[in-house]
């Protein structure tokens, strides 16, 4: 059975969270490949969850760390 898909107000969310990370992270100079080298987190991650494609709360709360926000300003 295929996953539910997800309403469209959680998948605006997301791509919205993205773009917070992705703005956060170029304005700290950082690249897609030092962000998950602070995190632990693998790149290809970090480029889902720029895109909105994924946003694992755990994932999210080592990239605020890093990029020096709290978890609430990715999320709001």
């Amino acid at each position: 059975m295929p996953p539910a898909e997800q309403p469209q107000w959680i998948l605006d969310a997301r791509r919205a969270m993205g773009d917070r990370v992705r703005v956060q992270r170029l304005h700290l100079n950082l690249t897609q490949e030092r962000l998950a080298e602070l995190t632990g987190i693998d790149r290809s991650t970090i480029q889902r969850i720029e895109y909105g494609e994924e946003s694992k709360i755990s994932h999210l709360m080592l990239i605020a760390r890093e990029l020096r926000v709290h978890v609430t300003y990715l999320l709001s």
